[in-house]
């Protein structure tokens, strides 16, 4: 299982805000402000789904290992909303979350985490998928 120390921890390589857009492919939707992490969250609320929130860093080597397959899955499961938040980017609110490695991936279901995954993990990601979708109702 990967992971890389976030930021807090090493300094970021280069400039890396191009490199988001190859993070944030598919369905998975780039966070970029508290403000808009707000508004997906009151979005998933309303429309019942999970969401499923990967802090990440476009320096780090699991990261962007995983973002890929995170891609493929947010066009698998349509009934989970899936958001990218960079380290980097937003570091305070990334600190409210207590990240001590990249990705970690959040499971919320109305705002509140449900369960956590630290790691480029794929079958675990995919285990922890399979299970929350099997509890929580499809709207198609």
């Amino acid at each position: 299982m990967g992971t890389c120390l976030t930021k807090f921890m090493q300094a970021s390589i280069d400039d890396d805000s191009n490199h988001n857009m190859e993070f944030a492919s598919g369905n998975v939707q780039l966070i970029t402000t508290k403000e808009s992490w707000d508004q997906k969250l009151e979005q998933a609320k309303r429309d019942s789904k999970i969401v499923i929130a990967n802090f990440s860093a476009t320096w780090c080597g699991p990261c962007k290992m995983i973002a890929p397959y995170y891609s493929e899955l947010s066009e698998k499961y349509l009934s989970i909303m899936f958001l990218l938040v960079d380290v980097d980017e937003l570091t305070d609110f990334s600190t409210t979350w207590d990240i001590k490695a990249t990705p970690t991936f959040f499971f919320l279901k109305d705002g509140i985490e449900v369960d956590k995954l630290v790691g480029a993990n794929k079958p675990e990601l995919l285990k922890k998928i399979v299970a929350i979708t099997d509890v929580v109702p499809h709207n198609q």
